[in-house]
C-alpha cells in the first residue's frame, strides 16, 4: 500500500463522515476509481477518538468488500451507528481523531484451557476473537495499549462478550488476527 493509498484512506473516511453529516445517510463509492490495492477485499475497523477517548468504533471481522467500501461504510457508522455514543456532531467532527485497521486473517488459537489461551497471546501485537453459539466479542491490538497484561485483557473480552469474566473457556472458540494501522497525525 502506498502513502497516496493510506491518504486516500484516511480521506475517503472524512469523506464518508461528512456525508452523513450534510445528507443523514450513508452514500455509495465505486471501487473501481481507486487503486488495485483499495480494491482488493478486505476487513476493516474505523476507530474515532476525541481527546484521547473512544467515540465510535465500527468493523467487520470477516473481508467481504472492496478495502476502499468497506472503510467508506465503518467510518459512517463509527460516526453515527455505534450503539455506545451518540450520533457525531459537526461540532465533534472537527476535533474527531481517524484511525483505521485493516486485518489479517483469523487463525484459530487451539487450548486446553485459560492458561494456555494466556501463554499464547502476543500482547500488543494480536488482536482476539471469542466466541460460542451465544456470545462473541473481539478487540483490536490497540486495545492492549489500556489493557496490557493478558489476564486483564481476557477478562474484559469476556465481559464485552456478555460472559462472567470467571466463565470457564472450554465450550469458547478464541481467534488471533493482527492489524495495519493507517491513522491521521495528531
Amino acid at each position: 500500500m502506498t502513502e497516496g493509498d493510506k491518504k486516500t484512506l484516511l480521506n475517503i473516511a472524512r469523506l464518508s463522515i461528512q456525508h452523513g453529516l450534510d445528507h443523514q445517510y450513508p452514500s455509495n463509492i465505486s471501487p473501481k476509481d481507486y487503486s488495485s490495492a483499495l480494491q482488493q477485499t478486505a476487513a476493516s475497523f474505523v476507530t474515532l477518538q476525541l481527546n484521547g477517548e473512544l467515540r465510535g468504533c465500527i468493523g467487520t471481522l470477516l473481508a467481504h468488500q472492496a478495502l476502499i467500501n468497506d472503510v467508506y461504510e465503518h467510518a459512517h457508522g463509527a460516526a453515527f451507528t455505534d450503539p455506545r455514543f451518540s450520533m457525531l456532531s459537526m461540532e465533534e467532527f472537527l476535533n474527531v481523531h481517524i484511525e483505521i485497521s485493516i486485518l489479517s486473517r483469523m487463525q484459530e488459537i487451539i487450548f486446553n484451557n485459560e492458561e494456555d489461551l494466556l501463554k499464547q497471546l502476543k500482547p500488543g501485537v494480536d488482536g482476539l476473537t471469542i466466541e460460542n453459539t451465544l456470545h462473541h466479542a473481539t478487540f483490536l491490538p490497540q486495545v492492549w495499549k489500556s489493557l496490557p497484561e493478558p489476564i486483564n485483557f481476557l477478562h474484559q473480552l469476556k465481559l464485552k462478550a456478555g460472559l462472567n469474566g470467571n466463565h470457564n473457556l472450554l465450550d469458547i472458540k478464541a481467534f488471533r488476527y493482527s492489524v495495519f494501522s493507517i491513522e491521521e497525525k495528531q
